[in-house]
């Protein structure tokens, strides 16, 4: 995948704040040195985020976008319920040491808005029938079963969860 020169200075962007989540606390972490570690100046930061909540939304995102690139079918059955869900949970483990970080600084909540609002996007394209509920349903148990394993440092496989995770949804 060919990145353009602004998704590299995203990239940069995005990089440099979990090097620094690493050894300071977000709350002192400002946008200028967010730029000094990412070797862009402050007018590239703001030409692509508001502010550093807006980085960690743009990590969520290139992540859900790389995800479904990945992604080579629609799941129509119990089964491919679980291999999609086996999917996520492979990625979630992959990107654990960041999602500690965001953890540590008591910011998952932003985890849990970008779920709640792509699970509503996505249920109103693809499940325009469902009730409301739904996509919060989804979302909420994926946040709050990603957030238990985190926690317990991902001990499990991603197999376990999605089969666990599937099974309260469609049982078998």
């Amino acid at each position: 995948m060919d990145y353009t020169p602004e998704e590299y200075s995203k990239y940069y962007i995005t990089q440099a704040l979990f090097k620094l989540m690493q050894e300071y606390e977000y709350e002192k972490i400002s946008v200028t040195d967010i730029v000094k570690k990412a070797g862009v100046g402050r007018v590239t930061f703001y030409r692509h985020f508001k502010n550093k909540e807006d980085v960690i939304l743009f990590y969520f995102e290139h992540n859900r976008k790389s995800f479904q690139l990945e992604q080579h079918f629609f799941a129509r059955t119990r089964e491919d319920y679980v291999l999609v869900v086996t999917s996520v949970f492979r990625l979630f483990r992959e990107n654990a040491p960041t999602l500690k970080l965001l953890r540590r600084a008591r910011l998952e909540y932003i985890y849990l808005d970008y779920l709640n609002k792509h699970f509503a996007q996505k249920f109103k394209e693809d499940h325009p029938e469902s009730d409301g509920y739904a996509p919060y349903l989804y979302a909420g148990m994926l946040f709050n079963v990603s957030m238990a394993w985190l926690d317990n440092d991902c001990r499990e496989s991603p197999e376990q969860l999605a089969l666990a995770m599937v099974n309260a949804i469609y049982p078998a």
